[in-house]
Parts: structure tokens; C-alpha cells; sequence
């Protein structure tokens, strides 16, 4: 391996053993540190065939982080990877497989329970059911299901008010 692929494929380690990338990543990283095309080409296919670059990896523990941890949906997991350059087919591939194992009604209601800054926040008003609906739209959940989830939650809000008064 000459010098310029060595010093690519070092700094290439050297950037995943800090965090997963994907190849992508990889590459844009190792270019802004004026790392040579081709050397930077052969160091990228290394990576890939000693298996420290794996897109399908990344794209996997980055759609169990984004839905897990940070309560996103669908839509938003799926852009979110492609902006780490992962393939569309990969993307769609981990989206699939980590939704396919989540109770999506339940991620909804805990993104909206986040807004509301727990379970007894209450959608005030009109404006406020708006500007929640666009939040949860951004955060990559179908309409249809933000605004039944909306609706559901200022129903228990209704109720609540009334058994307070009565």
C-alpha cells in the first residue's frame, strides 16, 4: 500500500474508532483533509472490505437512534439518512426494519407528550394545536396521524376540564 493510501486509511480508522460514518462521510472528511481522489478511493474500498465502513450498520443505529432516543418518525429517519449519503435502498431497507418493530401510534404519542412537556400538558388552543401539528410534521409523522393524535389529545383535555368543573 503506498504512502498517500496508508495516511487516507489511518485517518479513515482513525475517524470511525470516534463514531461511525458512513462511506460517504468518510469520504468528504478525508477529501476536506486534502487527502489525494484515488487514495482516498482505495482507502474508502479497504475500509469497506475489512468491514470498518459498513453503510447498512450506520444506517441501522442511526434509524434505532433517531426513533428510540429522539422519538422521530418515518419521514424524517429516512431523510436524515440520506443526508449522511447512504444509499436509498439502505435507508429504506433499516427505516423498514426498525419501524417494523415499533408501535409508531405510541412514538407519536410520546413525541407529542415531549412537546407538551409530559402527559398532563394540554393543547391550549387553536394556534397551539397548529404550531404543535407542525412540529410533529417536521419531525417526520403522517398528517393523518398527527392530527388524530391531536385531536385524541384535546378530546382527554376536554374531559378533563369538565370533570374538573362539574
Amino acid at each position: 500500500m503506498s504512502d498517500p493510501v496508508r495516511a487516507a486509511y489511518t485517518a479513515g480508522l482513525a475517524m470511525l474508532a470516534r463514531r461511525e460514518l458512513s462511506e460517504a462521510q468518510i469520504r468528504e472528511r478525508l477529501r476536506r483533509k486534502d487527502h489525494e481522489g484515488d487514495a482516498v478511493d482505495a482507502a474508502i474500498e479497504r475500509l469497506r472490505q475489512t468491514g470498518a465502513a459498513n453503510d447498512q450498520r450506520v444506517a441501522l443505529a442511526a434509524a434505532r437512534t433517531e426513533a428510540h432516543v429522539r422519538s422521530r418518525g418515518r419521514a424524517f429517519v429516512l431523510r436524515r439518512l440520506q443526508s449522511f449519503g447512504i444509499a436509498s435502498d439502505i435507508a429504506e431497507t433499516a427505516v423498514n426494519d426498525v419501524f417494523g418493530a415499533i408501535d409508531e401510534p405510541a412514538l407519536l404519542e410520546r413525541a407529542l407528550s415531549r412537546r407538551l412537556r409530559g402527559p398532563g400538558g394540554r393543547v391550549r388552543d387553536p394556534a397551539h394545536f397548529r404550531r404543535l401539528y407542525q412540529q410533529l410534521l417536521r419531525q417526520g409523522f403522517p398528517s393523518s396521524a398527527v392530527v388524530a393524535a391531536l385531536k385524541a389529545r384535546s378530546r382527554r383535555d376536554a374531559a378533563v376540564d369538565e370533570e374538573e368543573c362539574g
